[in-house]
Parts: C-alpha cells; structure tokens; sequence
C-alpha cells in the first residue's frame, strides 16, 4: 500500500458522502477533490498534499477560475 493511500480514501469518501449534499461551489476544472487525489497520486504525500492544500485554498469568490490542472512531475535524474 502507498503512503498516499489513506488520503486518497478520505478525498475519496468525502466526494461519494460529503460532497453530494453541498452547493457546487468549485471554480476550477478539474474540482478541487478530483485535483488532490491526482496530486497526491503524481507527486506523492508532501509536494502533492502541498499542491492540492494550495488549490482548496486558492477556491474562494475572489480567486482565479478555469481549468488547472495537476503540473507534470519534473524528471528528477540528470544526464
């Protein structure tokens, strides 16, 4: 099992039992929800905890909107 694994379940659990009894608000594409499970899958538990944290706190009324989607990981080894 992934580190990540846990995280993803609880993102997971929220958008099947918490989130289908809240107003859409999401002003991104992917949403918020869907953004953190594919962070934390692409960038792992840190620097993908951190992106998706970032992205929920950048949803408010007078934030950007339109479609962002999870930056590419960087090839980390060096020729």
């Amino acid at each position: 099992m992934k580190v990540t694994t846990p995280f993803v379940l609880l993102v997971r659990f929220y958008q099947t039992a918490i989130s289908p009894f809240t107003p859409a608000s999401c002003r991104f594409e992917p949403t918020c929800s869907s953004y953190m499970i594919q962070a934390l899958q692409t960038h792992g538990l840190f620097y993908g905890g951190y992106l998706g944290m970032k992205r929920i706190l950048s949803c408010h009324p007078w934030g950007r909107t339109g479609y962002d989607p999870v930056p590419e990981k960087k090839c980390s080894h060096k020729h």
